[in-house]
């Protein structure tokens, strides 16, 4: 019982001091909203346009910025009908991609089925640059 009040004394001295050491003011230490996410800038510089595009999708796959691995949740896409999506890629809707030539009635029942599974967005150079979307590096 000793030892572990004497280890949890230790600890919030440590912390104490390592805010002194880092110059958090005694003021900003009794504020607990230093620790909020929104009240850093350094959190705030680190988000980048990459970032930003996939917080616009919303957990749906863009149909005009996502890479061909998106596409292996659902099934029959992964790898054939996720690269014709890519292909044929910008779109203005997502109703847009049943008029992708040469799909065979199957894929066309595939994609009608998955419709609420996209989204569309504009397109992103972050997202499309290069060949990522159809090999991202992600091995």
């Amino acid at each position: 019982m000793i030892k572990k009040l004497a280890s949890i004394l230790a600890t919030v001295l440590l912390v104490l001091g390592s805010w002194g050491f880092a110059g958090v003011t005694s003021a900003q230490a009794a504020d607990i909203n230093i620790f909020t996410l929104q009240s850093s800038p350094i959190l705030a510089a680190r988000r980048n346009a990459a970032d930003a595009k996939l917080g616009e999708i919303k957990g749906k796959i863009d149909l005009n910025n996502s890479d061909v691995r998106d596409f292996r949740a659902l099934r029959g896409f992964y790898p054939t009908l996720a690269s014709k999506i890519i292909q044929n890629a910008p779109y203005e809707n997502v109703e847009d991609v049943l008029d992708i030539p040469g799909l065979s009635e199957k894929q066309k029942e595939r994609l009608q089925a998955n419709l609420d599974s996209f989204i569309v967005t504009d397109v992103a150079d972050v997202m499309t640059s290069g060949d990522d979307r159809y090999n991202p590096g992600l091995y």
